[in-house]
């Protein structure tokens, strides 16, 4: 059977086959990974955005505005799960709390400005700034959850499944 020619072209086939498909998981896992790339520089953009409002608010004495301790811990843990995203953006469970980090803030933003004490002189400009921030974070993430689709559809076809159980890989979480 060893010395069988339909052995080794059988086996030739699958080796190449194995190289080509972990290539095509691995090109597709990349990808995902610099879409990630792109969406963490809006997210940094965002926190920026978040910090010179704060600053703001101190300088013009709303430091008491009701929900601003919720939002400022918000905006803290956000970027606490942003910091280790960055390490592991396709695991499941560190994607998961980063998208409950990124809601609550969006919850405390909403209900920040939504508070009886807020001036609206003030805070107009930054809701416009926010909700730009917002746009432009809502292509990245669709560019993100496009490659997380790809990616994790490809580790499911068969018979790519058995080398991505092989070789560890599991389904990212779409943003």
């Amino acid at each position: 059977m060893l010395s069988s020619s339909v052995f080794w072209g059988v086996l030739a086939i699958m080796v190449f086959w194995a190289v080509g498909a972990y290539h095509r998981i691995m090109r597709l896992r990349s990808a995902a990974l610099q879409a990630f790339g792109g969406l963490d520089v809006h997210w940094v953009r965002l926190l920026a955005m978040l910090g010179e409002c704060d600053a703001a608010q101190v300088t013009a004495g709303w430091v008491m505005v009701a929900g601003r301790r919720e939002w400022l811990a918000a905006m803290n843990r956000f970027a606490a799960c942003l910091a280790v995203a960055r390490a592991r953006p396709l695991q499941p469970e560190v994607a998961a709390e980063l998208l409950v980090a990124r809601q609550a803030l969006d919850a405390t933003w909403a209900a920040l400005l939504a508070g009886p004490d807020v001036p609206s002189d003030i805070w107009v400009p930054w809701a416009q700034r926010w909700e730009q921030q917002r746009q432009q974070n809502a292509l990245a993430t669709e560019q993100f959850n496009h490659a997380v689709a790809q990616y994790n559809e490809a580790i499911t076809q068969f018979p790519a499944s058995i080398l991505a159980r092989f070789f560890g890989f599991k389904a990212a979480v779409p943003l």
